[in-house]
């Protein structure tokens, strides 16, 4: 399936910002059934410079320096990509996730898709007893890596209520978890949590899912969204998979891989600094569309 992706993203300020230095983390994966065919940002006001990095995790990054004053800065981000991934079936056998563990903790690789490097807590994601202990009971001894974690996805989405005004980026995980509400970053978050907690490899990834209109509907333009959710290492045969909780399923052909890493802050798709001062208001539209 070839998608034309639209993000533009807006920041509105009150008064005038004179300087602004930000990072983009918008040029979707190119790997894991995923092709990049094209892709590219306009910015507005132009900025004085542009550098494009790669960071530990294989995410591609661009710098960009503002010096021009200005109330409104818009970053409009344009891909197209080829997405080949077939969703595995929720009853795949796997190994042992007690097995996996014991395999991420003896692995010895520093790449970015080594498992050792999402084992731990990071800075959104800290080990929680309790949320440990919530995720061990899709653990059971003898489970299998792979369908233990289809049922903590399950649980997470029966159990916790999709609510936008109820948690901000900075909300603290235990809070999320004590109030069962919650974005798909939380979702995701509290998944990841539990899975580290028990000694299992997991990854938190940004990208954007296709959304279809109700029968009869004509499709909205700004309907889709960013999303997030979870790849998780079920052994070196399997390797990563992607689960998202928000919606209960195995990732497919719906999904696309933004960028991968600990948690949100790894791969917010735009942050940085200004040199300004009062309110600013940011309005993202995002358009994930088949081509013709």
């Amino acid at each position: 399936m070839i998608y034309d992706i639209r993000h533009v993203t807006t920041y509105s300020y009150e008064s005038p910002v004179s300087f602004a230095r930000c990072s983009l983390r918008l040029e979707p994966k190119n790997g894991d059934g995923q092709h990049l065919i094209s892709h590219h940002v306009e910015i507005k006001p132009t900025p004085l410079d542009r550098a494009v990095r790669t960071d530990f995790f294989g995410i591609r990054t661009e710098s960009i320096v503002i010096e021009t004053a200005h109330r409104v800065l818009r970053i409009d981000a344009r891909s197209r990509v080829d997405v080949t991934r077939t969703a595995l079936p929720r009853d795949m056998a796997s190994p042992g996730w007690e097995q996996v563990r014991e395999a991420a903790f003896t692995s010895n690789g520093l790449a970015a898709v080594s498992p050792v490097g999402y084992l731990f807590a990071s800075p959104l994601v800290p080990i929680q007893p309790i949320i440990t202990a919530y995720a061990a009971e899709c653990f059971p001894a003898g489970g299998e890596a792979f369908v233990s974690s289809v049922e903590l996805m399950r649980r997470i989405n029966r159990d916790f209520v999709y609510d936008s005004k109820a948690t901000e980026i900075s909300t603290p995980l235990l809070e999320v978890f004590k109030k069962r509400r919650g974005v798909c970053q939380d979702f995701a978050h509290i998944m990841i949590a539990g899975l580290r907690g028990l000694g299992l490899p997991a990854a938190y990834v940004s990208g954007y899912l296709r959304t279809t209109p109700p029968p009869g509907r004509p499709r909205l333009q700004g309907a889709d969204a960013t999303h997030a959710w979870v790849s998780v290492w079920c052994g070196e045969e399997i390797g990563w998979v992607g689960f998202d909780p928000t919606n209960d399923l195995v990732i497919g052909n719906d999904h696309v891989v933004l960028a991968v890493g600990r948690d949100y802050t790894d791969v917010s798709p735009v942050d940085g600094i200004i040199v300004g001062s009062r309110k600013q208001k940011l309005a993202v539209a995002v358009d994930v569309i088949p081509a013709a």
